[in-house]
């Protein structure tokens, strides 16, 4: 009779202690501080910082290259002969004229011509791709993406390479420009017209016709650079090509947590003596990834909160942040 009495008596308590438990969307996780908590403050520090991109590549023969305008103005292109061997000295390949003075654009010793980018006579701007040229030989080829095109523009003079289970690391020249290239074109050499009164004597051997050399094909956003000479290479092999994209010595720096914005701008929050917070415009410069240099906004005697202010949607990252990773 106990028993038969007990049973709804736990029933009745199983169901009021569910009923006080919490649920639903007022649920809160004791495990997340609020939005905005200081969870540690950091002081900005001085060191040198050197940013890196990594990019995928492979060796490849006789790659395409670019050349571009040393300035603005209008393109001339020479008449080109077809070489009878590798050039050992540069070609001269145009001139752009600005201001009545010829400034000279020369394909490098060790490649040839592969076409003209632009029209003769055209108007040009400092940097433009106007001429191709093929490197004869072995190269390493390497693909970029618009996203990166930017940060390495103009950071081609570091550049080290390492070939997947072959030789390296080994410094690599750049050749020509990144910059996707359109087609070359090559232009026929105009027809020559007998003179009656000097008529060309004929030949002992009749000479073979000459191939009709091959424009270049268009390329996309890509970096092209040569190894040691003393560097063994075997062509389709895979590559890590590892660009030095800034340098900067003794930067003041902070953690990338303790900074939102993008473009070169941002905000801090510096710790008052009160415990507050007060948010600090700052102008931004190199990151590795884990700090990022503080060009202007602070002295360095700062405190500041981490994390760090919260901003709209779409400005959270810190400079223009990017993550080495070596070859």
């Amino acid at each position: 009779m106990r028993k038969i009495l007990l049973a709804p008596l736990c029933a009745l308590i199983t169901v009021a202690v569910a009923a006080c438990s919490p649920s639903g969307p007022d649920q809160t996780n004791p495990e997340l501080a609020p939005r905005g908590t200081t969870m540690t403050k950091v002081k900005p520090e001085k060191k040198d910082l050197t940013t890196k991109l990594s990019l995928s590549g492979k060796v490849e023969m006789n790659p395409t290259f670019g050349l571009t305008a040393p300035v603005a103005g209008q393109v001339r292109y020479f008449d080109l002969q077809t070489p009878s061997g590798t050039p050992t000295k540069p070609t001269r390949v145009a001139t752009v004229w600005k201001d009545g003075a010829p400034n000279y654009v020369e394909i490098p010793a060790g490649a040839t011509f592969g076409g003209r980018l632009v029209d003769d006579k055209a108007t040009v701007t400092e940097g433009m791709p106007i001429a191709s040229a093929k490197h004869v030989g072995y190269a390493i080829v390497g693909d970029i993406d618009g996203a990166q095109a930017y940060k390495i523009s103009g950071a081609l003079t570091d550049v080290t390479v390492q070939i997947k289970n072959g030789p390296g690391p080994f410094p690599c020249t750049v050749l020509g420009t990144i910059a996707a290239l359109p087609q070359g074109t090559i232009p026929e050499k105009p027809a020559q017209t007998p003179d009656p009164k000097n008529p060309p004597k004929q030949p002992e051997q009749p000479k073979q016709p000459e191939q009709p050399q091959q424009p270049s094909s268009s390329t996309g956003l890509r970096i092209v650079c040569t190894a040691p000479a003393d560097v063994q290479m075997i062509n389709g092999a895979t590559a890590s090509i590892e660009v030095t994209t800034g340098k900067s010595a003794q930067a003041l720096v902070v953690p990338v947590e303790a900074v939102a914005g993008a473009q070169g701008k941002g905000k801090v929050d510096v710790m008052q003596p009160d415990g507050s917070r007060k948010t600090v415009d700052v102008t931004l410069g190199l990151t590795d990834g884990k700090v990022v240099e503080v060009k202007s906004g602070l002295t360095g005697d700062e405190e500041l909160a981490v994390p760090g202010p919260n901003l709209p949607e779409g400005q959270q990252q810190g400079g223009d942040q990017q993550k080495p990773t070596g070859p």
